[in-house]
């Protein structure tokens, strides 16, 4: 058992490595291809007006996640008080923010909360079903924009769409093939999914909220990553910026990053590249998006600061009324 522990951690190591290293490769690509001036000219550039507009945009969006996970977590029967998900998702943007992986935040809340609850299976389950829907709307929001507005991508849409199309039936057709009954771990899984799926994000009470709740999250991320493109010195309309920082955000979900940096940078050099633009543009947009992405997470650290300082407070105070 224990050389299975063992083994799992080390995998789990590596993949972890393999992740940041794959991050820092696209990095030291791009520096070598286009030098560090993309990289220190956008950061140079960054204004006040710009901090205050991440932080707001980034309370914004950090209320509405908190707000979404709020009303999956009551669907799936664990409580999660608001101002204790505005808590959490503020470190967990911050986590997500400064360390490498892009998820280490959203692990970290998940474990905490279904300790929280009693209940650690229930808890992760929320914050994926969570993180899944927040995928799914971003994903939608990113077709309407992209079939909508001019973009490098235009020409492969068909071709994706037709991928998107076979692999949605596959998992339809799997799903139906797999048993949804019977006392095997997979038939378990099925109905347990099917039932999160149903009581989280369907009921009548709750999508709604999911729906609203995720679309006002991704456009707070176009929104910062508009502004990004202005201070970085983008003059484009914002009918040409907006399917270009799109594509951008979209590389953010590919987990191989430095505290989430990396793809990014390196899709949208190749985005404002395509478009016309220039590739140094597109990484300097990508790097004071990140840049503003770090301010605007700030209040996780202190949330982090707070609970650090609380937790000893509450032992020594403990250890007193003991002895």
């Amino acid at each position: 058992m224990r050389n299975g522990d063992g083994t799992g951690r080390g995998a789990r190591a590596f993949w972890a490595w393999a992740r940041a290293l794959g991050g820092a490769a696209v990095l030291a690509v791009l520096a070598w291809r286009l030098g560090a001036g993309p990289f220190l000219d956008g950061l140079r550039a960054i204004e006040p007006w710009a901090l205050a507009a991440a932080l707001g945009l980034g309370a914004l969006t950090t209320v509405c996640c908190a707000w979404r996970w709020r009303l999956v977590a009551d669907g799936l029967g664990v409580r999660l008080p608001f101002g204790a998900a505005v808590a959490h998702c503020y470190r967990s943007v911050f986590l997500n923010a400064t360390l490498p992986g892009g998820v280490v935040g959203d692990v970290d809340r998940a474990v905490r909360h279904g300790r929280d609850v009693g209940d650690v299976g229930r808890g992760v389950r929320a914050v994926v079903w969570e993180r899944t829907a927040g995928q799914v709307v971003q994903a939608v929001v990113a077709v309407v924009v992209l079939v909508a507005l001019p973009s490098p991508v235009r020409p492969y849409l068909p071709v994706a769409f037709a991928l998107l199309l076979v692999g949605g039936l596959g998992v339809v057709l799997l799903g139906r093939a797999l048993p949804r009954s019977g006392p095997s771990r997979r038939a378990r899984v099925l109905r347990a999914a099917v039932t999160d799926v149903r009581a989280g994000l369907l009921a009548r009470g709750a999508w709604p909220g999911v729906l609203v709740a995720s679309v006002v999250v991704v456009a707070g991320h176009l929104a910062t990553f508009l502004v990004a493109a202005r201070t970085a010195g983008a003059t484009a309309p914002l009918s040409e910026l907006v399917p270009l920082t799109l594509l951008a955000l979209l590389a953010m979900s590919v987990p191989a990053n430095v505290a989430g940096f990396g793809p990014r940078e390196g899709v949208a050099a190749w985005a404002f590249a395509a478009a016309g633009l220039t590739a140094g543009q597109g990484v300097a947009t990508a790097m004071v998006y990140g840049a503003l992405v770090i301010v605007s997470s700030l209040p996780g650290a202190a949330v982090l600061l707070l609970r650090r300082v609380r937790v000893p407070t509450a032992v020594r105070v403990a250890g007193a009324a003991a002895g």
